[in-house]
């Protein structure tokens, strides 16, 4: 197969068929469609737990498995703000349903838009966050919004240049390195919330 003949079929691949755009060189056209594909992947992550977290309950949201559970407290100063996050911990406390929301929301999230799109999704930073699970299924929407838009804004070019300035050892990394670990923060801290929900309801049947 000739290069043209095989641009022609990914550029049928994504939609671009009518014939005007073949003469893209093939690199371009294997970057839009790594793009199309990382979206999409990430939609498909994001709807697997947004259906997860659909009923959430107070009980559910601030359950403690075991004591000494990192979780989210009243604070007079911010309305709510979860435990420290001790890095040096080792092992680290088991958490909530209300921390890992938002560890995924604000810590992860919010962090990388902040940083790689000059936006945020919740308008909260720190240990800032929030005692009612509605109110938490929201920022952390709002959170995974702004970053795929803002993945999606950037384009394919922007996919593949480097983080830059601000990332400390992972400067060199590119957007799409940033946009697989987001995903895969979201994939592992979703199932973690997905178990501890059914661990919660199997305590109380």
């Amino acid at each position: 197969m000739t290069t043209t003949g095989a641009t022609t079929d990914i550029a049928r691949l994504v939609g671009r068929d009518d014939g005007q755009r073949e003469d893209e060189p093939m690199e371009r056209v294997v970057e839009l469609i790594v793009l199309d594909d990382v979206l999409d992947s990430l939609d498909q992550t994001w709807s697997q737990l947004s259906d997860r977290l659909d009923g959430l309950t107070v009980d559910e949201y601030l359950w403690e498995p075991a004591a000494g559970c990192w979780t989210v407290r009243a604070d007079p100063d911010t309305g709510a703000s979860v435990d420290e996050h001790d890095t040096e911990a080792d092992p680290a406390p088991l958490t909530t349903i209300a921390w890992r929301m938002w560890h995924v929301a604000v810590d992860c999230l919010d962090s990388y838009s902040s940083r790689a799109f000059n936006r945020t999704g919740t308008g909260l930073a720190g240990t800032a966050w929030v005692l009612e699970p509605g109110e938490a299924c929201d920022l952390l929407e709002r959170a995974w919004r702004t970053f795929q838009e803002g993945l999606a804004e950037g384009g394919s070019d922007r996919l593949f240049e480097a983080l830059g300035e601000g990332w400390g050892p992972y400067a060199d990394s590119t957007v799409l390195a940033l946009a697989l670990h987001a995903q895969r923060e979201v994939t592992h801290h979703g199932a973690e919330i997905a178990l501890l929900r059914d661990l919660f309801r199997a305590g109380r049947s």
